[in-house]
């Protein structure tokens, strides 16, 4: 064998080897060059030129597409479908959740707006006032909104619905006020308290943005909802001629079948302390604007109680709802699990399972000693 030959022979050893190591430890390469391979791509540019050459384009096409950075051409929004809007919005009550916040309550408000979101509101899409006795932050609406797809509002509350009356006597408010600190009365010496209760008492409802509505839900900070709302509470009180959830020199205006046994032992000379929790409150509007709790309120506050006591919104409107509406109009919402420090409302067996609640049932309020709600189920039996 002459050395040309010899050449030949060593590169041609050389190729084969190559190749079978390429084979083996790259399968695409193997695929590409075995024999199987070789006819399918023959057979495909024989019988198939021109589908052969759309796919190229089309391969080529996108190969360019990926290699684009996204930034350069970003794609347009998806369109809104059902499970981006609230779905339960066929029938809706004119109604609102009201909250009144402070800036500084910024983290409580998101606490509670979320998991009102997760447990209600996310499938019926009620709106949100918010009401401040000065301007909201950017960063409080910024972080609010971005809870909810519903309308949302911010308020400033006007200066003589939220600051103490200049007729009130401030001396002997704050006596008062000493007083009730000393003997370690909760939030007995606070005075922006006070003018919280009043506000709550008799002038929510009169902010321009509560206006255009009908029925209000009261959210506050730093409460939590434990259980799924599976219907609309706003149109069931509607529906179900509800107008409030949980005298003397005017009796006409004391209703019939009210539920004076809830608020007095003794037919009303003496009040027994018991009231709702108007923390969390759905009410109909039209009853507090109308003249029966106007006349009330303004009797109450002509007394100035608010400042050289401790009135609370939530006796001034029990009394109100209890004195005023006729039992079958309050209603009692067992459904809704929630937490206002220091109190809980756990509900029990099936309502507890269909509601998916997460709250613990050995921490409910309901039949505890100083509850009066075993006398509000005697009452309504």
């Amino acid at each position: 064998m002459n050395l040309r030959v010899r050449y030949v022979f060593v590169v041609l050893v050389i190729l084969v080897g190559l190749h079978y190591i390429l084979a083996v430890a790259h399968e695409g390469y193997g695929r590409a060059t075995s024999l199987a391979g070789l006819k399918d791509r023959l057979q495909g540019t024989i019988s198939k030129p021109q589908e052969q050459k759309q796919e190229n384009e089309v391969q080529h096409t996108t190969t360019a597409a990926e290699q684009t950075p996204a930034i350069e051409h970003p794609p347009p929004p998806p369109p809104a479908t059902e499970e981006t809007t609230p779905e339960n919005t066929d029938q809706q009550a004119n109604a609102t959740f009201v909250i009144l916040a402070r800036n500084s309550d910024l983290e409580g408000t998101i606490q509670s707006v979320r998991e009102m979101e997760d447990r209600f509101n996310k499938d019926y899409g009620y709106p949100y006032v918010y009401l401040n006795d000065e301007p909201f932050t950017d960063e409080f609406k910024e972080r609010v909104q971005a809870l909810t797809k519903a309308k949302v509002e911010f308020g400033v509350i006007p200066h003589d619905h939220w600051n103490q009356p200049e007729w009130i006597d401030e001396d002997k408010a704050k006596k008062n006020r000493d007083r009730m600190e000393k003997h370690n009365v909760i939030y007995g010496g606070m005075s922006p308290y006070r003018n919280m209760c009043r506000f709550n008492s008799g002038f929510f409802f009169k902010h321009e943005l509560m206006q255009k509505y009908k029925w209000y839900w009261r959210i506050e900070p730093d409460v939590h909802f434990y259980c799924d709302v599976n219907f609309d509470p706003f149109l069931y009180m509607e529906q179900n001629n509800k107008t409030y959830e949980f005298m003397g020199e005017h009796p006409r205006y004391v209703a019939e079948g009210n539920s004076m046994g809830f608020l007095s032992e003794d037919g009303g000379t003496t009040y027994n302390l018991c009231h709702f929790w108007s923390n969390f409150e759905i009410a109909d509007m039209d009853f507090w604007r109308g003249e029966a709790y106007t006349k009330f309120f303004e009797f109450l506050d002509s007394k100035g109680g608010f400042y050289y006591e401790r009135w609370g919104d939530a006796p001034v409107h029990s009394m109100a709802a209890s004195l005023f509406l006729p039992k079958e109009k309050i209603h009692f919402f067992n459904e809704i699990g929630y937490f206002h420090n220091p109190f809980h409302h756990c509900p029990s067996g099936e309502v507890f399972r269909k509601g998916k609640c997460s709250c613990n049932q050995m921490l409910n309020f309901d039949y505890q000693g100083y509850s009066c709600h075993s006398k509000w189920e005697r009452l309504h039996k």
